[in-house]
């Protein structure tokens, strides 16, 4: 059975416990229900208590499209996160502001005058090299940051274990390679780091009985990326080891134990985009993109919308001037909703956090 993560008066996270104890401790009036950004059920308690804590290890598979997360003690699996990340839709935004841009510069141009002359600066070869983190890529670490950042809010963790990407033999380049050192570094300000490479997760993998599924990696379940976090996270408590003079074996022990798949993606929300592309009639271009709505809603908002018989929960996508667009947590509009039958739950946390079904 799942664990309740539980927080001390103070708010510093403690070992979680067995749910029948959490909901007793919730009727006696011993503690309350803690609200968190990744909807995990956890409790605070009211009156002091222990501080001791077990060894609570967050193992981190990351990739270009897809990372794997999981929090793992030895006797319990305590969360299992399956990561969209935005890599795709940063490349593809920044593509397309390159493109409008060489165009709007291009039509300013006066062509009729000098070169020399003309409204535009010269062309400039010191900037042709930079040491910055392509955007697609900070943008993928800075999700992984920021859901690392929320557990260990729940989760008394100890160590994080992630995987590296070194390119052998003929395979490609993967984008997961770039700064990875300096991403561990990073890390190491926060964390006690320790990383693994792939052939050491596969090996782990197969001696805990885990099975990966290579066919589809865009589904979101636990075969596809959260189990090789899970393997990674018991590296701390099963190691390879010298058992003898000429001999290795696996040594330790650790109990995987079914778990929730909870689902993290951005809302695609244009902050930066200020109007559509292509102009109506009159060469005017309607308003587009921005956070806030014309009806006290910001879009990424959580609401609960009806219309006549039918009522959705959903996320604030767009608006008009009457009604609100409301979306699934893929972003596909579920249909657009008067204004006033549209009712808040909570505001714009910046992610869309969802649930799968339960595994182990």
């Amino acid at each position: 059975m799942q664990r309740v993560p539980v927080i001390n008066k103070e708010g510093y996270p403690l070992m979680p416990t067995k749910a029948s104890r959490a909901r007793r401790w919730l009727k006696n009036g011993k503690a309350a229900i803690w609200r968190n950004k990744l909807n995990v059920f956890a409790i605070q308690l009211i009156a002091d208590a222990d501080c001791d804590t077990q060894p609570v290890v967050v193992g981190i598979d990351p990739g270009k499209l897809f990372t794997g997360i999981a929090v793992q003690s030895k006797n319990c699996t305590h969360w299992l996160g399956h990561l969209y990340l935005p890599f795709q839709k940063i490349k593809d935004r920044l593509e397309q502001r390159r493109m409008m841009r060489r165009g709007r510069r291009g039509r300013r141009i006066n062509r009729k005058v000098p070169f020399s002359l003309r409204a535009h600066r010269q062309a400039r070869f010191d900037n042709r090299r930079s040491k910055k983190i392509p955007p697609s890529i900070k943008a993928n670490r800075d999700l992984e940051y920021r859901v690392l950042d929320l557990l260990s809010d729940i989760f008394p963790l100890l160590k994080v274990v992630i995987e590296t990407v070194k390119a052998r033999g003929n395979k490609a380049f993967s984008p997961v390679m770039v700064a990875q050192k300096g991403c561990d570094y990073r890390l190491s300000k926060d964390y006690m780091v320790r990383a693994k490479e792939g052939w050491e997760t596969a090996q782990l993998r197969t001696e805990l009985g885990l099975k990966k599924a290579i066919t589809n990696k865009s589904d979101a379940v636990i075969e596809t990326h959260a189990v090789d976090g899970i393997a990674l996270a018991c590296s701390e408590f099963v190691k390879y080891q010298i058992t003898s003079l000429n001999s290795r074996d696996w040594i330790g022990e650790v109990n995987i134990t079914p778990c929730r798949l909870t689902i993290i993606r951005r809302p695609s929300i244009s902050r930066r985009q200020l109007h559509l592309m292509v102009p109506n009639k009159g060469n005017k271009r309607r308003k587009y993109g921005g956070t806030v709505t014309r009806h006290g809603l910001r879009k990424g908002d959580f609401v609960e919308a009806t219309q006549g018989k039918k009522t959705v929960r959903g996320w604030v996508s767009g608006d008009t001037k009457t009604q609100v667009s409301v979306s699934d947590a893929n972003w596909k509009r579920l249909s657009q909703f008067s204004k006033n039958k549209v009712r808040l739950i909570h505001r714009s946390i910046g992610l869309i956090v969802t649930g799968a079904k339960v595994g182990g």
